[in-house]
C-alpha cells in the first residue's frame, strides 16, 4: 500500500476570496496594483517589439520602452506601499 506524503497543510477557504488573497499575501488594492503593473509591462514589451530601422528613432523609442518597463517593475514591487500612503488618511 502506498504511503502518501503531505505537501502542504490544509487551509480553510470558507471565507472566499478574502481567505485566498490572505494566503498569497495580497489585498484587493495590492492585486489591482499588480494588475496595473502587468498591463504597463505588456505595453512596454510591445513598444520594444515595434522598434523602427531608423537608428535615432529606434534609440528614442527603445529608451522610452525601457523607461516604461522600469516604471512597471517599480510599481509591481512597491506599488502597494506607495498607494497605501494615499488611502490611509489621518484626521
Amino acid at each position: 500500500m502506498p504511503k502518501f506524503t503531505t505537501l502542504a497543510k490544509p487551509v480553510d477557504m470558507s471565507g472566499g476570496f478574502k481567505d485566498f488573497f490572505d494566503t498569497i499575501g495580497l489585498t484587493g488594492g495590492g492585486l489591482v496594483t499588480k494588475g496595473i503593473a502587468a498591463v504597463i509591462a505588456v505595453i512596454a514589451v510591445r513598444m520594444l517589439l515595434q522598434l523602427s530601422n531608423d537608428p535615432k528613432g529606434a534609440l528614442r523609442k527603445g529608451s522610452m520602452a525601457i523607461g516604461t518597463l522600469f516604471v512597471a517593475v517599480i510599481l509591481a514591487l512597491y506599488g502597494d506601499t506607495l498607494f497605501s500612503t494615499v488611502t490611509e488618511a489621518k484626521g
